[in-house]
């Protein structure tokens, strides 16, 4: 992030008590399906989530921006499970400052992360944030095999959960 610039958006770890609004920016959430609900709910109060927020409300940071999901469950590696960006924010960094506050506090030597071949956005993503592709699977939805990235990990571990506040990432 850069200090200069404060209307990027700040990560932070998301609490147990941000589901509800982490819910109301996902896109099968929003529309009533009670499992990403659950999901949600679970991730936040297991600590796997990574919060983007707008700082420049006068009242304090904003509803959420976007959230990342952070898993240690792909053969024992780090594994972004999902990246949501909010309607309104894309096209804003918001998906940018996600990825990097994944790689900056993920706790293993490597973090992965997938993707339908149909998820041109994200794919685009993660090519302009220097991700590589890993592999390919089939048969998971049909017709849409899923993509594996490898993330370019180049940063230090940093630990959001030491400070519970908002953490500048470097650009």
């Amino acid at each position: 992030m850069d200090p200069d610039n404060l209307d990027e958006p700040r990560v932070r770890r998301a609490t147990a008590s941000d589901w509800p609004a982490l819910a109301g920016i996902d896109s099968l959430a929003a529309t009533g399906d009670g499992a990403r609900r659950d999901s949600i709910r679970g991730w936040c109060e297991r600590g796997a989530v990574l919060m983007a927020q707008d700082p420049s409300t006068p009242d304090g940071p904003s509803s959420p921006l976007g959230y990342a999901v952070l898993e240690y469950t792909f053969f024992e590696q780090g594994f972004l499970t999902l990246l949501m960006t909010a309607p309104n924010a894309r096209r804003r960094g918001v998906g940018t400052q996600l990825l990097r506050a994944a790689e900056t506090t993920c706790a293993t030597p490597k973090l992965f992360t997938s993707t339908n071949a149909s998820n041109h956005a994200m794919r685009r993503l993660l090519s302009h944030a220097g991700w590589q592709r890993a592999g390919i699977l089939h048969g998971l939805d049909e017709g849409d095999p899923e993509l594996f990235y490898l993330c370019p990990r180049t940063r230090p571990y940093n630990d959001l959960s030491q400070t519970g506040t908002s953490t500048a990432f470097p650009a």
